[in-house]
């Protein structure tokens, strides 16, 4: 397809002019319009023509309908007060006084209100041209304020420019209220807008028809009447401007790691904005598309953020999930008839009735007896009547079931299908869901469930850690919203942290050593006694392979904690570090070990736990009357990663529950006695059903075991990975461990976390070592990596980084931290929010408490960081 008109052979790329278009919050502010004043002499700058189409006021759409419904009752003064005065105090704000243009506006407005008033009816026409008062009375204020920054500013009524098509069978209220209108390229439009130095500001939302009637282009229209200008002017870009600087992988709003979608070819961008995103209005991508111009995303509060570009050639074609969207207040319609297997017709019988309402449907599915449709409620008014009438038709052909409110949660990417087999973990989400629609789109872009509504964002939420959050490296995924947006708030944030008060000690280990894994005696110290403190638990025994530091072992057994170790060595590093220790004091759970091992450890007097069924079989001998503990895999793994999922049939942890029988048949002829079963599920466990589950299973487990004392809940305890994000709720799980003991007082309950009583109390220190660019990346080079911590490239874990040296000041840098070890993936941080950072500031990884140095290496012969407890 050519870009090139053939009168003026102007393209995309030669074209002098740009449209921004600017959204209701981004117009309704004094900061805001300051912004817009700098954009556009930047535009200028760069040799364009801007062309400003904007929305009205935020809230004053949602006024003018209040306006119209206030005014049938007579009551429409106290609103109509509401309005003007939301304008001038806007003018006052940016210095400028109404023009006669916006007062006349005010004044007929109140005249329209008072006819009503008068008449007791309002007509479609009558209805869009009061809705339209909005963008009018907006652009007025643009104008005049623009004009006194300085600019040429030329303002244009846009019913002179954008006429709306006719439509066959439209009926009144589509025609006056959700137009469309033709956009091919204008050459007269360009002759008339050709002036250099100029910025023609006009309004969204509205246009009109051959009678010269105002009409609407439907809610989100703004964004069309750019797209549409745009592709009249057959411009150079389109530029959106919101409140969010670009299309995000969620909704930000609710996921705060919803990750910036850098790039997207046209098809995806619909596609996302289509399945819920509210971004983007679904119907302003095909002008842009037909005519090959590139469509930008920024936001006005932040212009300087790189936002997202929609082209022909954005995006990435390889197959990849790139959002989770969800839309909500979905109703769905079943129709169920055994008539309709092998008969010709009855889905058009069925559509047709639709039709004949009116309503517009979504998605569909089949089966040889049964179809449910979605509809969608942007497309229809489904009030409970037109519902109702509906579903007393199609009763004359089927069975009818109405189902919501339900939420569409849609996986939107490319080729989809030829990565399903990759989704799995993501789609095991929705065993715990009653799904009642799934369709994968024909163009392969998305596939879609549709489930309970109150499950929605819940699901969309874990979903997206899944799909999207641990994909670490990709052109397309950008830095996340908390990143962005989280840098003005991290002094304010970091002010209650340990590390915080301890700054300037921090700074001088760092500057001193280079790289340093610190940790916290104090804070080590309160997660011991908060853990010893819960309700019903009798013995915490802490997870050795997270922090095996001398020092720490030592505090933790002043605390009165046991130690569960998974290594002869582990063990061997306990008795030589705590000497007077009681070995029933020690948790020995070895996984594939050899035999001798076991052989050592049950001579040691400590607890040994088996975790599958080898060692019976194999060596029945070593375990006669004996007393062991067995690990059991409840068959189904939890946890921020699949690498630390710890249980189901795809871990090798744990003796299955379906082979209990055996079990029970092989301890009986080893002469082993089980006096303890354990479970651990995973890392990274926020939610104390886990616990409550597993505890419901071991205890259930011990009719087969009647010499069973003691349930090990394992541990997991999730560890918030962001500032201010929550962790465990310690009430709730000292509840559920309260009520599981009630329920079994006989049996001692034990825990054993290791994480949880470490991560957040140390941290590792990195001196900055170089600076480097490559095009649009930064990269912030330290002194230690994946030598020191290996979690970032082994799990995709994130760790808060932050600038020691410059804590107070802003963060206004996206940067990758990166170490000096010779692999790609030595990356501690990507696309991190810094303050500008130079060579020897000591910067702060948090939450490197657990599994740092326990897992570091001397790859490359780098020796990991030194430790010290302060």
């Amino acid at each position: 397809m050519t870009t090139a008109d053939s009168v003026t052979g102007t393209t995309p790329s030669t074209s002098p002019w740009a449209v921004l278009k600017f959204g209701g919050t981004s117009v309704s502010s004094a900061a805001n319009w300051k912004n817009v004043a700098g954009v556009l002499r930047d535009r200028l700058a760069e040799g364009l023509r801007p062309v400003v189409v904007h929305s009205a006021l935020s809230g004053i759409t949602d006024r003018l309908e209040q306006l119209l419904s206030q005014a049938l009752g007579g009551e429409w003064q106290p609103v109509m007060d509401q309005i003007e005065q939301r304008h001038r105090d806007l003018a006052r704000d940016l210095g400028i006084v109404p023009s006669p243009d916006l007062e006349d506006q005010f004044k007929r407005l109140r005249q329209i209100a008072a006819g009503i008033s008068l008449v007791g009816e309002v007509s479609e026409r009558l209805h869009a041209r009061v809705m339209a008062q909005g963008e009018l009375m907006a652009t007025r204020l643009g104008a005049a304020f623009l004009t006194a920054q300085g600019l040429d500013v030329q303002w244009v009524d846009v019913r002179t420019v954008l006429k709306a098509e006719s439509r066959r069978n439209a009926n009144t209220r589509s025609s006056y209220l959700s137009a469309t209108c033709s956009y091919e390229p204008d050459v007269e439009l360009q002759r008339r807008w050709s002036s250099p130095g100029t910025v023609w500001i006009t309004q969204g939302f509205i246009a009109s028809d051959d009678n010269g009637d105002t009409v609407l282009l439907g809610r989100g229209g703004s964004d069309t009447s750019g797209s549409y200008l745009a592709a009249k002017l057959q411009a150079r870009r389109l530029e959106i401007w919101t409140d969010v600087p670009g299309m995000f992988s969620a909704n930000p709003r609710s996921v705060a790691t919803a990750r910036l979608l850098r790039a997207l070819e046209y098809d995806e961008a619909q596609e996302i904005a289509s399945s819920g995103a509210k971004v983007l209005h679904p119907r302003c991508i095909m002008p842009v598309k037909q005519y090959g111009i590139p469509l930008y995303v920024y936001a006005t509060q932040t212009p300087k953020l790189e936002g997202t570009v929609i082209s022909a050639q954005g995006g990435n074609v390889a197959a990849q999930v790139k959002a989770v969207t969800i839309k909500k207040n979905i109703t769905l319609i079943s129709m169920e008839t055994v008539g309709m297997w092998h008969s010709v017709g009855f889905l058009a019988d069925a559509f047709q009735v639709f039709k004949d309402h009116g309503i517009s449907i979504d998605l569909v599915s089949t089966s040889e007896t049964s179809v449910t449709v979605s509809l969608d409620p942007a497309a229809n008014t489904l009030t409970k009547a037109a519902l109702d009438a509906l579903t007393l038709d199609l009763g004359k052909i089927c069975r009818v079931q109405v189902i919501g409110p339900c939420a569409a949660v849609s996986l939107v990417g490319r080729n989809i299908r030829a990565i399903l087999h990759r989704l799995g973990d993501a789609l095991e989400l929705f065993e715990e869901q009653k799904i009642y629609l799934v369709t994968q789109a024909a163009n392969d872009l998305n596939i879609t469930f549709v489930i309970d509504e109150e499950q929605g964002d819940r699901l969309v939420s874990r979903l997206h850690e899944i799909a999207i959050r641990k994909m670490t490296a990709d052109r397309v995924l950008g830095p996340t919203w908390e990143e962005l947006y989280g840098g003005a708030n991290k002094a304010t944030d970091t002010s209650a942290q340990w590390w915080h008060v301890r700054r300037n000690d921090l700074v001088e280990l760092g500057r001193k050593h280079g790289a340093a894994f610190v940790y916290d005696r104090a804070t080590l110290t309160a997660r011991a006694q908060a853990l010893k403190a819960l309700p019903g638990i009798d013995d915490v025994f802490y997870a050795l392979k997270a922090n095996w530091h001398p020092e720490i072992l030592k505090l933790f057994q002043q605390q009165g904690l046991g130690f569960e170790c998974v290594s002869r060595n582990e063990v061997e590093h306990v008795i030589e570090t705590l000497p007077g220790l009681d070995r029933k004091k020690i948790l020995f759970t070895p996984n594939f070990a050899p035999r001798d091992e076991y052989a050592w450890g049950l001579e040691q007097g400590i607890w040994v736990t088996l975790d599958n069924l080898h060692p019976l079989k194999a060596w029945p001998e070593l375990f006669k009357g004996r007393d062991v503990f067995v690990r059991i895999d409840t068959g189904y793994g939890r946890g921020h990663h699949d690498k630390v999922r710890t249980a189901g049939v795809h871990s090798k942890f744990g003796v299955p529950l379906f082979e209990m029988d055996e079990l029970e048949r092989l301890v009986k002829s080893s002469g082993a006695r089980v006096v303890g079963l354990h479970a651990h599920t995973g890392s990274g466990v926020f939610s104390v059903d886990n616990w409550q589950s597993v505890g419901e299973i071991l205890t259930g487990l011990t009719q087969r075991f009647p010499d069973v004392h003691t349930v090990d809940l394992g541990g997991g305890l999730g560890v918030p990975e962001r500032l201010g994000q929550q962790g465990v709720v310690l009430a709730e799980f000292g509840a559920a461990l309260a009520a599981l003991k009630t329920a079994h007082p006989k049996l001692k309950l034990w825990i054993e976390p290791g994480r949880y009583l470490v991560a957040e109390a140390g941290v590792l220190l990195a001196q900055v070592t170089q600076l480097k660019g490559k095009g649009e990346v930064q990269y912030v080079g330290v002194a230690t990596g994946m030598n020191s911590l290996i979690r970032p490239a082994l799990y995709g874990a994130h760790h808060e980084i932050l600038n020691l040296t410059r804590l107070d000041d802003l963060a206004t840098e996206v940067v990758n931290v990166v170490g000096p070890i010779c692999e790609s993936g030595d990356q501690l941080g990507l696309d991190r929010l810094l303050p500008p950072t130079q060579e020897g500031d000591v910067l702060l990884i948090a939450t490197a408490g657990a599994y740092g140095r326990a897992m570091s290496s001397t790859y490359n012969l780098r020796e990991p960081a030194q430790e010290f407890l302060i």
